[in-house]
């Protein structure tokens, strides 16, 4: 069993591909390294589930949830909430 990480980061995100790898950068460059990051994608139409998949796979912090249909900001927190 794993040990649970001291805090979780939760990114809800949708067509933001352009963004996405500054963001996930800047998150996984800070100085405590003990977190996990939730990126909870809202049923993007771009390439957002391609890169985070590669940024995973070179960082085991990095966890993707994907939305089948369009649902909201609020509803992607609180699923990220449920996920930490």
């Amino acid at each position: 069993m794993t040990e649970k990480p001291f805090f979780s980061v939760v990114i809800p995100t949708r067509n933001r591909s352009k963004f996405l790898e500054e963001s996930i950068g800047s998150v996984l460059n800070q100085s405590n390294g003990d977190f996990e990051l939730l990126l909870i994608d809202d049923a993007s139409s771009d390439f957002h589930a391609e890169t985070i998949n590669l940024l995973a796979k070179s960082d085991s912090r990095i966890r993707l949830t994907r939305q089948k249909e369009h649902s909201g900001v609020s509803t992607c927190r609180n699923i990220g909430i449920q996920k930490a």
